[in-house]
């Protein structure tokens, strides 16, 4: 079956502002690494309340400078959640450390603090949070965990730009240092994008230091500083650093990204209400639950389907009607490159992981949705689930 209408699962907000900031940029000479990448650092600095941002590549290499600027090596464990895209693990590997999996909480899909306690280890370095599809994590608990154990604490925010919490009465923005370091993505599904790119932000002068040495080769004299001096200059490598610079065509979107952010956000949350309404009558489907500490950006909009309910059932029918979906978040630990005794540590059951993965959709969600596409998928979601509701019974009479 087809439709004439479609409706993608997510789409970036772009259009002349981000036209015009790229035209700026090829017509200064400067493409990589310079001016435009320093003023995207200090505009998402201001914007998150951190003290020191730095752009890089994607959010991968983000988190890999940051676990290596916190003293994450080989032989030492980070504990974290398989429940996220498998880039979280992957950092940790890259260090030559152990991911040490544990489970997510019953509600929502994030981290649970009380699995954190019981996975320390003489071995653990650090943990590793993910602020799970824009709904921040329960950093209180996280920070108080880290300080009793005398952890580092980074938190995989690559999905909640513009997201909030509220930390000692006020409400902040994921971003703001709580934990050690913060990284963020700006990938295409992501709140806010230049095609592809990442940031960190800390308080630290040291590990912000760090990351700007280490994305650039380890390059002792930045090329800015050594395109601008008046003498000769030649640098040194002392080191073993990486190409994980971010573009000036890259940062100029993203500088005009940010200024759309406000309003972004602010559509994502209406919509999300919205659907929230809708889907409040289905029985058995859990909608996504915003903690009352928490202002979540509304990246992705997840639904946790009624037990009747066959996921993959349900994505195609939706798609067979012009509404695409995704599965839930995936689980590292279920991948072949997990399968391998020496690539993980599992501290207790994953079971609210695994249904996670299996049990749940995200339907469509960007700051352009029509409220009249979101009252369709709405009803056809509902009426999917009855359908599938009415044939299984029949099954069962049947059988």
């Amino acid at each position: 079956m087809s439709t004439a209408r479609q409706i993608p699962v997510a789409k970036p907000m772009l259009g002349e502002p981000e036209v015009d900031a790229a035209r700026r940029v090829i017509l200064s000479g400067w493409v990589t690494q310079g001016p435009e990448v320093a003023q995207f650092e200090k505009a998402f600095a201001a914007y998150v309340g951190a003290p020191f941002a730095c752009a890089v590549s994607n959010c991968t290499t983000a988190l890999h400078l940051a676990l290596l600027a916190i003293g994450v090596r080989e032989g030492d464990e980070v504990i974290t959640v398989s429940h996220s895209f498998i880039a979280t693990a992957n950092a940790i590997r890259y260090c030559g450390a152990t991911p040490v999996f544990v489970d997510i909480e019953a509600v929502g899909f994030n981290i649970d603090p009380d699995h954190v306690a019981e996975a320390i280890t003489p071995r653990t370095r650090a943990i590793l949070c993910v602020h799970q599809l824009g709904m921040p994590c329960n950093m209180g608990r996280i920070m108080q965990i880290a300080r009793q154990h005398d952890l580092k604490v980074v938190e995989d925010a690559a999905c909640a730009t513009g997201s909030e919490m509220l930390w000692n009465g006020e409400w902040d923005r994921i971003g703001k240092p709580h934990a050690d370091i913060a990284c963020f993505s700006f990938h295409p599904r992501k709140v806010v994008t230049t095609g592809d790119g990442g940031m960190l932000t800390t308080s630290d002068p040291e590990y912000d230091q760090r990351f700007r040495l280490l994305r650039q080769h380890a390059m002792n004299v930045s090329d800015t500083v050594r395109h601008g001096s008046k003498q000769v200059i030649f640098e040194s490598y002392d080191e073993l650093g990486y190409n994980y610079r971010m573009t000036d065509l890259q940062a100029a979107i993203g500088r005009a990204q940010l200024e759309r952010l406000p309003g972004i956000v602010a559509a994502r949350r209406r919509l999300a209400a919205l659907y929230t309404s809708l889907l409040a009558p289905i029985n058995g489907l859990v909608p996504p639950v915003e903690p009352g500490w928490a202002r979540s950006n509304w990246q992705s909009y997840c639904v946790t389907l009624p037990e009747h309910a066959d996921q993959s059932a349900v994505m195609q029918a939706l798609l067979d009607n012009g509404i695409s979906t995704r599965r839930g978040v995936m689980n590292a630990h279920l991948e072949q490159a997990y399968a391998g005794r020496d690539t993980q540590r599992t501290a207790g059951w994953l079971t609210n992981s695994e249904l996670a993965q299996s049990r749940t959709i995200m339907l469509p969600l960007f700051a352009q949705m029509r409220e009249d596409d979101v009252h369709y998928v709405a009803s056809e979601l509902t009426r999917v689930l009855a359908n599938l509701s009415t044939a299984n019974k029949r099954s069962a009479v049947g059988g």
